[in-house]
């Protein structure tokens, strides 16, 4: 196996340009995770009596038992997948388990496919839907399951591949639209990469090569330089720029698993599109006066949805953390500054280890529980950060 992203290490020559204010966020954002994060979702997040994860805890720390999505269950055991590699001494490969067996045995349908919901108690749903987005985020936590000897999360993530649907110009087709999706796509890029991470065999690479080639060459919008989120049957953008949707959150986070495939493939065509995407969605898609990135734009890049929800401040933190430590330029690591205080203020609430979801365009929070999804960003962020700051 060759170079993985987390292996890259600061280039020697220049100067360093981290901001000892980032060094700091990154301790307190560590100390946050290892004390309050990790042992509050595994003790109230899960689900002890009846498996798997609760979708959502309130913000005043209790539980909130209802229906149970496979995303949310595979995003639990990736992100307890990793606790140790980030200093949690508590039972993260009991908590990764904990996850990856309600998902495995609740969800999965006979055909193969995981189900995108089930009741509290696991019990298959009406409709017993499927959708790609939840498919891709099997395969990841499968990845991260993977131990020496034991080839069983290989073995299922390799038949949950065979139930997917090519497409003939590249990518994956959903399961029930002509439409097609990049943000789904973009999982299954993410689950490729962690099974090359993880020693996987070399579909994975071929599927990262894919999903890679899609986006530079039928994803981002030539004249603008944007990804769009939604494509016709031949992953053309609608022809109507009004009525395209361009997300900050998406163009940093395709620019970051960019920059992962660059530094495993040794390629400079994904690094040479992932640095264009960064500085495009942090011009045209951060509020400068509150410091987050919002929502949505349209495809003429005009601010269609002002809001900022949690996800968008971890995704520009990741991208602009590993721009950094690949490229040692002074304005990444300014950025990553910039995302690391906004992801901060969503986590300031009472009950540490929460946090808020969505900040409203007039400034305010939205006063809602704290959805389980949103885990797995916040960690993949925080190790994203701890591995620049080195």
């Amino acid at each position: 196996m060759g170079k993985t992203a987390g292996d890259v290490a600061l280039k020697p020559e220049g100067v360093d340009h981290r901001p000892a204010g980032l060094i700091a966020a990154r301790d307190v954002l560590k100390t946050w995770l290892k004390r309050d994060a990790y042992p509050l979702w595994w003790s109230v997040g899960a689900d002890h009596a009846l498996g798997g994860f609760h979708d959502r805890v309130a913000l005043t720390g209790q539980a909130m038992p209802g229906p149970k999505r496979a995303r949310v269950q595979a995003r639990q055991a990736i992100c307890y997948a990793k606790a140790a590699d980030l200093g949690w001494d508590g039972p993260g490969g009991e908590a990764a388990a904990h996850g990856l067996e309600f998902l495995t045995r609740r969800h999965r349908r006979p055909d193969g496919l995981y189900r995108s919901w089930v009741t509290q108690a696991g019990e298959a749903a009406d409709p017993d839907a499927v959708d790609l987005y939840d498919q891709a985020f099997v395969l990841f936590a499968l990845a991260d399951a993977r131990r020496p000897g034991d080839d069983r999360p290989e073995v299922a993530a390799e038949a949950l591949l065979t139930r997917l649907i090519p497409h003939p110009l590249g990518g994956f087709r959903d399961f029930d639209s002509e439409a097609l999706r990049a943000n789904p796509n973009m999982h299954i890029f993410e689950a490729a990469l962690a099974w090359i991470e993880a020693g996987g065999g070399p579909a994975w690479r071929a599927i990262a090569d894919g999903q890679a080639r899609l986006a530079m060459r039928r994803l981002i919008d030539p004249e603008t330089g944007a990804l769009s989120e939604v494509f016709e049957a031949d992953w053309r953008a609608p022809a109507d720029p009004g009525s395209r949707r361009v997300e900050p959150g998406h163009q940093f986070e395709w620019a970051w698993l960019l920059m992962r495939w660059s530094v495993i493939d040794g390629g400079p065509g994904p690094l040479a599109a992932a640095l264009p995407l960064i500085e495009l969605a942090d011009r045209s898609g951060v509020d400068t006066a509150r410091g987050v990135a919002v929502n949505a734009l349209d495809g003429g890049l005009r601010p269609v949805d002002l809001a900022a929800r949690l996800w968008p401040q971890t995704e520009r933190l990741k991208a602009a953390a590993l721009a950094a430590r690949i490229t040692c330029d002074a304005a990444c690591w300014a950025m990553a500054q910039s995302a690391a205080a906004s992801l901060q203020r969503y986590l300031d609430v009472p009950v540490r280890g929460l946090w808020r979801d969505r900040l409203e365009a007039g400034g305010a929070f939205v006063d809602e529980p704290a959805p389980a999804s949103s885990f797995y960003h916040i960690v993949l962020a925080i190790q994203e950060l701890d591995r620049a700051i080195g």
